[in-house]
């Protein structure tokens, strides 16, 4: 008898075909070349209308709930002063963010998108990965990546994926550099802002966690020993959202973490994300190229939370709004190109 692993179902999601969208892709460019504009005049925002219809199916685009979800955990490994905030702001952010009084509430308030932020048990941080595993087992692993697929609830039609956890870019440098290879000191950065010995803590750190699995190589596996709550939720997510043809915005390094561990399991996996700009967490450069994307903003943000998701959620809308609403040269009545 087969032995079967609670990562299972994930594996066959990630691996799962994505939807035949030619006929609808096929549409959007016959439509993109006969709008009230020179061709190519609206340059990334022609491409993200095309990846929406790639993505839905739907010609023209559109984007009518958009939803930023961010997923908040607590990490065993801060406690090793990897990071300049102590571990009891998770929490007091939660409440932050319930009370409309972080950036990411004004962001998306901004700009008319949702907010749903799910509490993995802050108060219960995951293990020390410097000395023992962050889950207990495959199972508790899934549990929490079963979490993700919460996130394309409610209709959502563009997912915006956040995250909050003190000493989580200690852990998406651990899950980048066993995956990708490199040091620790290639792949960690100032997080909330530490410099001097803490950031050498923070290498020292993830080149012990990263030899303490030497030799893993299946990537789920990885995540189970390396990562944390919200990478695992949002490693659901990402799986979830392929196989429903919901389109999805990455945000910073720690949401790029998650996505190199889809993209470990089956590089076509994540080509229904969009990489919402690229952060000055220096790492993160090296991971969105490792991944060959393009990020579509580039502000020096490191926030997290969602909000650089948020930010590039807005041009997304904008650019289905431009295909969907602009008039054609014949419907305006205007002379097309001689």
């Amino acid at each position: 008898m087969t032995q079967t692993s609670p990562f299972d179902d994930f594996r066959a999601l990630a691996h799962t075909p994505s939807p035949d969208t030619a006929a609808a892709v096929a549409a959007t460019a016959a439509r993109e070349a006969t709008l009230t504009k020179p061709a190519g005049s609206l340059g990334r925002l022609e491409e993200i209308a095309a990846w929406l219809t790639a993505v839905t199916g739907r010609a023209p685009p559109k984007v009518d709930h958009p939803r930023v979800v961010v997923f908040a955990a607590s990490h065993g490994v801060a406690e090793r002063g990897v990071s300049a905030f102590p571990s009891s702001v998770n929490g007091q952010m939660l409440a932050n963010f319930r009370a409309g009084k972080a950036a990411i509430n004004q962001i998306c308030g901004a700009y008319g998108i949702g907010l749903s932020v799910f509490d993995l048990a802050v108060d219960v941080p995951t293990g020390d990965i410097v000395e023992t595993d962050a889950f207990a087992s495959e199972r508790d692993t899934a549990a929490t990546m079963a979490f993700g697929l919460e996130a394309t609830a409610n209709r959502v039609d563009l997912l915006g994926l956040g995250e909050m956890g003190i000493g989580n870019t200690t852990v998406a440098a651990a899950l980048c550099a066993a995956i990708l290879g490199g040091t620790g000191a290639e792949w960690v950065g100032p997080g909330t802002g530490v410099t001097g010995a803490a950031l050498t803590a923070k290498a020292v750190a993830v080149d012990a966690a990263v030899a303490r699995i030497a030799g893993e190589r299946d990537p789920l596996r990885i995540l189970m020993r390396l990562g944390g709550r919200e990478i695992a939720a949002m490693v659901g997510a990402i799986l979830a959202s392929r196989t429903q043809s919901v389109p999805v915005v990455i945000d910073g390094f720690v949401a790029t973490s998650a996505a190199v561990v889809v993209h470990a399991m089956d590089p076509s996996a994540i080509s229904h994300c969009l990489f919402a700009h690229r952060s000055a967490e220096t790492a993160h450069g090296r991971a969105l190229d490792a991944l060959g994307v393009a990020p579509l903003l580039d502000l020096g943000m490191r926030l997290g939370e969602g909000t650089g998701a948020a930010l590039a959620m807005s041009i997304v809308k904008a650019a289905a709004a431009c295909h969907s609403g602009m008039a054609t040269f014949a419907e305006a009545g205007v002379d097309g190109p001689a």
